[in-house]
């Protein structure tokens, strides 16, 4: 027991952020018809960056990467999960209570800026956007929140981005692709239109690799920094096992969150390709 509480003094932040800690679910929150926001009190994650990740253990199942969507000063932390396959099925069933594990916070996050920003997430990629929009109202002049989905129940946080933005110069733009609710079409095809009638400083985006794609494309042609938040599969979260790498970086330890003068450096693998399970590069 000494000695182990001898080495827990003398260790790095990382090896602290890595140690995996058992979390009780305080709040299990249903946000739309599938995806659901779960708070639980970690000291770690209360000191986390916007965009940073955590690997959440769902006992009996899986260890999955999670952006987080809520940081608190009081220790409370969020991660939002849509169910979309056996872990994060698994997790979006859980109730009020239950436990978890954690390791984390991991990876590099947003860096906040001033003047004219655009915010703009793809369904739960919203997630991860709400504590950088949280930062932004301190410091920006005027923020536009952009949130695309398929269809008016796959919509994120109304409530809460109007809470956000009720003092700040801003603007929401909801698009779903039935037309649903706000803009019918694709988010990209607002964040074009935006980009062609004001002068902005940078572009946040997380969501869909395609959208993130495009988005980048638009940043470049209209000379505008972009930081987008990318998805890929990871086990070690640290920058070990290399299921993350992309081009010559690995989005666990030099991302999640790229800036454009990373994106140039895989653009010939950003929106294109991916490692699946085995380690095989495989098309997006």
């Amino acid at each position: 027991m000494q000695y182990n509480s001898h080495k827990c003094s003398h260790s790095s932040p990382i090896e602290a952020a890595n140690r995996m800690r058992t979390v009780e679910l305080l709040e299990v929150k249903q946000e739309n018809c599938s995806v659901k926001t779960l708070t639980f009190e970690d000291p770690l994650c209360s000191k986390a960056e916007p965009g940073q990740f955590v690997m959440v253990w769902i006992p009996g199942v899986d260890e999955i990467p999670i952006s987080l969507s809520g940081i608190a000063s009081d220790g409370l932390t969020s991660i939002t999960v849509n169910a979309v396959g056996d872990a994060s099925s698994a997790l979006n069933l859980k109730k009020k209570g239950e436990i978890i594990g954690v390791r984390g916070p991991f990876g590099n996050g947003f860096v906040p800026v001033k003047g004219n920003v655009l915010v703009v997430g793809g369904g739960t990629g919203l997630g991860p956007m709400m504590p950088l929009t949280e930062n932004l109202v301190r410091i920006s002049s005027k923020i536009t929140v952009m949130s695309g989905v398929k269809c008016q129940d796959n919509l994120l946080f109304l409530d809460r981005i109007a809470d956000l933005l009720s003092s700040v110069d801003s603007e929401t733009i909801c698009t779903t692709e039935d037309g649903s609710y706000g803009f019918e079409g694709l988010v990209t095809s607002q964040v074009e239109k935006k980009l062609a009638a004001e002068h902005v400083d940078m572009i946040y985006t997380c969501g869909p690799e395609p959208m993130m794609y495009r988005i980048f494309l638009l940043a470049e042609q209209y000379n505008v920094p972009v930081q987008a938040s990318l998805e890929r599969i990871m086990r070690c979260g640290i920058g070990l096992c290399g299921s993350c790498v992309i081009g010559e970086l690995r989005v666990c330890k030099d991302g999640p969150v790229l800036n454009s003068e990373q994106l140039r450096s895989i653009k010939d693998e950003f929106g294109k390709f991916r490692l699946d399970w085995t380690g095989k590069k495989v098309k997006q």
